[in-house]
Formats: structure tokens, C-alpha cells, sequence
């Protein structure tokens, strides 16, 4: 059964010593914006630490690197924070991940249908 989400953590940067605390397990992440809340990242895996881990984040690569390789989703990694939801297995993660997609796909379908009927009256 999937737990519940963790507290918002500040994602840390590797390059002064930082770590992760999230499982080394199945589970769902979610890597937001501090300061606007933007989803940067939002996903299931079999190895959530990993995946966190994994994740290009940090814009100091040369410019000789940039030509081939995937942009950094953000600049500065000290604005991201970060959340887990351990899960029993990887399968349970997905249906999970997929439930919470759903969740959030509907509250924002309702925010948008309100901030509509609030700009047009009628």
C-alpha cells in the first residue's frame, strides 16, 4: 500500500555535500519550484533515491557538453525542493503516480473552469 507524501525537502546540491532522503525503494517523486511552485519533475520508479539522484538538474556543464546533451530543467538547483511516497512495489508506485496525475489533471480543470466563470460572468 502506498504511504503517504513526505514533508517538502530542500533539494540539495551535490556540490557542497548534500544529500537526498528519500526511499531506495519503489515509490512516486515530485521536484517543485520553491518560489512558484512549478512541477519540474513528477514520476514512479523502482528506486525513487535514484531517480532523484539521476535527474539533470544543475546548469554547470561546458559549452562544449551543451551542444550534446539534454538542458538542466533548471539553473539553480538550491531553488528546487522535493517530496517522496514510498510504495510496496513498482507496480503499486505507477498506479499511484497515475491516480495523483489524475488528481491533479482535475484540480486544475476546476481552477480553470472557476477563474473562467469569474472573468465571465453570465
Amino acid at each position: 500500500m502506498v504511504q503517504t507524501w513526505s514533508s517538502w525537502k530542500r533539494f540539495p546540491d551535490a556540490q557542497i555535500g548534500g544529500h537526498l532522503e528519500a526511499p531506495i525503494g519503489p515509490g512516486v517523486y515530485e521536484v517543485r519550484h520553491t518560489m512558484t511552485g512549478r512541477v519540474i519533475a513528477f514520476g514512479h520508479t523502482g528506486n525513487v533515491a535514484n531517480a532523484l539522484t539521476d535527474l539533470k538538474l544543475n546548469g554547470g556543464v561546458g559549452t562544449f557538453a551543451r551542444l550534446f546533451r539534454k538542458q538542466p530543467l533548471v539553473s539553480r538547483v538550491s531553488d528546487l525542493e522535493y517530496r517522496t511516497c514510498a510504495a510496496a512495489t513498482r507496480a503499486e508506485a505507477k498506479t499511484a503516480a497515475s491516480r495523483l496525475l489524475g488528481l491533479r489533471q482535475t484540480a486544475w480543470r476546476r481552477r480553470m473552469d472557476l477563474g473562467g466563470a469569474a472573468h465571465y460572468p453570465g
